[in-house]
């Protein structure tokens, strides 16, 4: 990921945010299954910078693996929230790693389920050299890994259990490389939630950085919301329906405008000289 900016993004960011609170907004609630949405019409000011403002009609690309579609996602959320544009200008663009095939990425989330980063790459290289390569990590050579062969490179016996309940729902047909690729947002979180070991977080984390899809909120994320809550200036971490309500704005590009939360937190942790306690990716 790129290097966050200067210790001045947090301090211009809630100078913003008092001029904002100066004037007024209105909201506006957006389907979520629509393919086409609502973008803003002007670039006024609004009273309250966590409501939505008055929007216009925009095309919604089906993911972010090009440069235009990141553009278009940009553009969207300068105008839509004059606080994210403010960010926006102090970070480069996303770059989101090229798509692997989701069988592959569900595994890799798997074993690296709350394992430290080097320990986790260990054993991730491990389990891909006992299938062979990563074009040999399929559901059938998954399914012919014994649980103890799995625990002799370092994979527990509950996530041997999940990467084998994740094979057999894949060599079964209940789920696909093709049908994950194509299904829609809703459809695949209840899809994926079935497989034993993979939470709605997981789910959230591939979505965005697997599949490059547009418009997802994990509202479970810690930084996400540490980082909502900085760029309004909360008092208090703001939870899953505060945190719908006040991203609503940044439809359909939530995936972009949380990458820029992950950013913010980034940022504002190297400035205090300390880590945070969330994940960056």
């Amino acid at each position: 990921m790129n290097n966050p900016p200067p210790q001045t993004t947090v301090i211009s960011t809630r100078s913003t945010v008092k001029k904002l609170r100066e004037s007024p907004s209105t909201f506006s609630k957006i389907p979520f299954q629509s393919r086409k949405i609502q973008k803003l019409a002007s670039h006024a000011a609004v009273d309250d910078p966590t409501e939505s403002p008055q929007p216009s009609v925009i095309k919604i690309p089906k993911s972010l693996s090009t440069k235009p579609e990141i553009d278009t996602a940009l553009n969207h959320l300068r105008l839509s929230d004059p606080l994210l544009a403010a960010l926006i200008s102090t970070h480069p663009p996303p770059k989101l790693s090229p798509c692997n095939s989701p069988f592959l990425s569900l595994s890799k989330s798997i074993i690296f389920q709350q394992l430290a980063t080097k320990a986790a790459n260990a054993i991730y290289t491990r389990f891909v050299s006992l299938c062979g390569n990563e074009s040999d990590v399929v559901p059938a050579t998954v399914l012919s890994l014994t649980p103890q062969k799995l625990r002799e490179i370092g994979v527990s016996a509950r996530k041997a259990s999940y990467l084998h309940d994740l094979s057999d729902k894949f060599s079964t047909g209940f789920l696909s490389d093709s049908s994950v690729n194509t299904m829609d947002d809703e459809t695949m979180f209840r899809m994926l939630t079935s497989v034993k070991g993979i939470g709605p977080w997981s789910v959230h984390m591939f979505m965005i950085f697997s599949l490059h899809r547009p418009d997802v909120l994990p509202v479970g994320d810690l930084g996400v919301r540490k980082g909502v809550q900085c760029l309004y200036g909360l008092k208090e971490l703001p939870k899953p329906l505060q945190m719908e309500q006040i991203c609503e704005k940044w439809r359909p590009f939530r995936s972009v405008g949380s990458w820029y939360m992950w950013r913010l937190l980034e940022a504002k942790s190297k400035t205090n000289g300390k880590a945070e306690g969330f994940k960056l990716l």
